[in-house]
């Protein structure tokens, strides 16, 4: 096992389960070597059903370079209806290639403008919008361009196989090449930089802040704490709010792109200092935002505890007394098994056995928290570890009873991501195809490969 880059480990995604040395090379040099595909899961009527019934029209939207909140914008100012009246699946990447489903309330197909960078196919007509989460998973083919060592590529698959079996990886064969066809990889199912932000991860700590209830720390943690890795002046700007609180100052120094921060510090300067300022200055921001920081909070606690339980050599693919599964979804497609985490169960030794076959069977998945305050944690090993980092945070279930959109009740997440991946060499060029259910995240299988800084 070996110690993740030093800005994954700000996240709390500890290690990599591959010993191997990693290929190096460059992710997203065009858009096209980051294809996304949607795997759908949403039923939709004829689009020339009734309009009084069926009022969304259902959209499936190939996006070249688009943020999804950015293109849903644009989308609704050209059609000169509401942001709100646009909805969608998954939210994607920008620098990529996507294909994934919208929905717009009242409007007709001959409606839809031409926007440069989107295709735009009409699917049909439904009763309820597309909620994100509507969807079963999404299909990858992802391009590393100039490895520096592809070589290693094979050596990092056998590893990742064998984490998949739940074996002892080494690298198999001293000189392995790469298989011909698809081969079942695993990987913890990590959440990836993404969530916590790639070049500056701070998401999460705003969140901790307000499950603490400090909500000046939350702001602080989102206006000031100025990153190495953005230009200098807006380091100096973050910096001078963090020294300064002189919030009318600080907006003057703030980049026109900061918008967020920027509105938190328009709030400010225009109120009384006070714990109650504060939290109106987050709570300016959209609520999906708001949502946002809580999540990945959660998200933060989650990567600790399975990097806790991979540093002990507790297994991924099976439980162990005390640990909480959950069942796979009915309803999921019969190539995609999907956990079910309103599905689950406590296992004790009676049970032991019997919950390995099913994990074993791909009819089950041992799990972690993503604490909230229903999470019952689990018991055992397992537990110990959940309690152990909550206290190390300084955080209980109970904390999350929050007001409005920071309120979370909490879930469980499987801790193993299993996908039948195909990897291809292509001169110095490695491609890779697979597909990921949905909330997995395609730069935590590749983290493995390119053991690299992620934001390159």
């Amino acid at each position: 096992m070996r110690e993740a880059h030093p800005i994954e480990r700000t996240v709390g995604m500890a290690h990599y389960v591959s010993d191997a040395d990693g290929v190096g090379g460059r992710l997203r040099v065009a858009p096209e070597d980051f294809r996304v595909t949607e795997l759908e899961a949403f039923d939709t009527a004829p689009v020339d059903a009734d309009t009084g019934g069926y009022p969304h029209l259902v959209l499936r939207v190939e996006l070249r370079n688009w943020d999804t909140n950015d293109f849903a914008s644009e989308l609704s100012d050209r059609l000169g209806v509401s942001r709100e009246r646009v909805s969608w699946a998954g939210t994607k990447d920008k620098r990529a290639v996507t294909r994934q489903l919208f929905s717009v309330k009242g409007i007709d197909p001959g409606d839809l403008p031409a926007i440069d960078g989107a295709t735009v196919e009409v699917v049909g007509r439904a009763g309820r919008p597309v909620l994100f989460g509507d969807l079963a998973g999404n299909a990858f083919e992802i391009r590393v361009r100039d490895a520096d060592r592809p070589e290693n590529a094979a050596s990092v698959l056998a590893d990742l196989r064998a984490f998949a079996a739940g074996e002892d990886g080494d690298g198999g064969d001293a000189t392995p090449t790469l298989p011909d066809g698809e081969r079942t990889v695993g990987v913890p199912n990590y959440f990836g930089q993404q969530r916590f932000g790639s070049r500056r991860p701070v998401t999460h700590e705003v969140g901790l802040a307000i499950a603490r209830g400090d909500w000046e720390g939350a702001v602080l943690a989102y206006v000031g704490n100025p990153s190495e890795r953005e230009p200098e002046a807006t380091q100096d700007a973050r910096a001078y709010a963090e020294e300064t609180r002189d919030w009318a100052g600080a907006l003057d120094r703030l980049p026109r792109s900061l918008g967020f921060e920027r509105s938190m510090c328009h709030r400010l300067a225009e109120s009384a200092d006070g714990p109650g300022d504060y939290r109106a200055a987050i709570e300016e921001l959209p609520e999906n935002l708001q949502t946002l920081f809580v999540n990945a909070a959660q998200s933060y606690v989650f990567n600790r505890v399975l990097s806790e339980r991979l540093a002990r050599g507790l297994p991924f693919h099976r439980p162990v007394e005390g640990d909480v599964v959950c069942f796979s979804d009915s309803e999921a497609p019969d190539d995609l098994p999907l956990p079910d985490p309103d599905r689950t169960q406590r296992v004790d030794a009676s049970r032991l056995r019997t919950v390995e076959r099913h994990c074993e069977r791909g009819r089950a998945f041992v799990t972690a928290p993503l604490v909230g305050t229903e999470t019952e944690l689990a018991d055992g090993e397992q537990g110990d570890i959940e309690r152990a980092v909550l206290a190390d945070v300084g955080l209980a279930p109970s904390d999350f009873d929050l007001p409005g959109a920071f309120h979370s009740t909490g879930t469980r997440r499987a801790i193993l991501l299993r996908t039948d991946l195909g990897v291809a060499r292509q001169d110095d060029d490695l491609a890779f195809s697979f597909a990921l259910p949905k909330g997995s995240y395609a730069t935590v299988v590749l983290r493995e490969f390119r053991k690299g800084d992620p934001d390159e």
